[in-house]
């Protein structure tokens, strides 16, 4: 019985169900041809028909089944009625056979904020750089985000028409994450990963003074944080506003949860509260391992320009 589950166990596991439809939406929007792509604030802060229909797929689905949560999607949709064939009622039976962290088996649904972003990497979408693309829900509680879900609509799509597409990756804090290899870089080698469109004299600074052996430039936060847990990327480098709360919520669990560490460029941990401010303006450092090597490395210069 559904019931004997804790809200946040129900919750994620409804979260997975809901992310694998959104990552089917991402993939159908591409397949029939039409992106419907509008420019939001510049050229580089695109929005697509698949952002649009995710986060009205996302936000329904929970907020009919969950409706004390508060939810905070990325896209200013207007109020409308969403066809049923983007609700998704079902919930990953695997994630309720798992037990609740003792210290989250009380929480009630009013108590949690979920953090939607609907198409993380929405520019490389409109290009066909397919795999920096994730959907992401992010759940917080008393501000921290504690539980997260990650699909990546075209993993795989490079791997032959056989492949399997898309995957969903899951974490909750106090349980693990789940859904994927992890593997750490070599000792001792310094790779970085960070904006691939958003880059300016701060944020290639703040990258030059860690001494990478390697820079990669990607598009999305949920895949930077993904090229950390598996082994491609020592630390993720953005010292610039421009990243939001939902873009680093649900990465920033599925981080945690293996010993990762995320923060602004500063090092202090970010807030979840619903009242606060969505904007990331102090940036953002994330590494799976030695984390106090690369912190200890950020300019004066940089945490001066970047104001919390």
């Amino acid at each position: 019985m559904a019931s004997s589950h804790t809200v946040l166990m129900r919750l994620v596991a409804s979260a997975y169900s809901i992310a694998q439809k959104a990552g089917a939406i991402v993939r159908r929007v591409i397949a029939e041809g039409d992106l419907g792509i509008v420019e939001k604030t510049s050229a580089t802060d695109l929005q697509t028909k698949a952002d649009r229909l995710v986060q009205m797929s996302i936000c329904s689905s929970l907020a009919r089944k969950f409706p004390k949560l508060t939810i905070i999607g990325e896209e200013d949709l207007p109020p409308e009625d969403v066809d049923q064939e983007l609700i998704e009622d079902g919930q990953w039976e695997e994630i309720l056979k798992q037990p609740c962290p003792s210290q989250y088996s009380s929480i009630k649904e009013e108590d949690l904020v979920v953090w939607v972003d609907p198409l993380d990497g929405t520019k490389e979408y409109t290009e066909g750089l397919l795999d920096n693309v994730t959907v992401l829900i992010g759940i917080a509680y008393e501000g921290k985000a504690i539980a997260g879900v990650i699909n990546q609509p075209y993993y795989n799509y490079q791997a032959g028409p056989d492949a399997v597409l898309g995957r969903t990756i899951w974490g909750v804090l106090g349980l693990g994450a789940f859904g994927f290899q992890l593997k750490e870089v070599p000792a001792g080698k310094h790779i970085i990963t960070t904006t691939r469109s958003h880059n300016n004299k701060l944020v290639s600074d703040c990258v030059t003074a860690m001494n990478p052996d390697d820079v990669l430039r990607v598009g999305g936060a949920g895949n930077k944080i993904l090229q950390l847990i598996e082994g491609k990327a020592s630390a993720y480098v953005f010292a610039s506003p421009g990243c939001k709360k939902w873009d680093t919520c649900a990465p920033e669990v599925i981080l945690h949860a293996v010993g990762g560490k995320l923060t602004d460029i500063h090092g202090n941990a970010l807030q979840y509260n619903k009242e606060v401010k969505h904007m990331n303006s102090a940036g953002v450092l994330a590494t799976l391992r030695n984390y106090d090597y690369y912190a200890s490395r950020v300019p004066e210069s940089v945490k001066n320009a970047l104001v919390p």
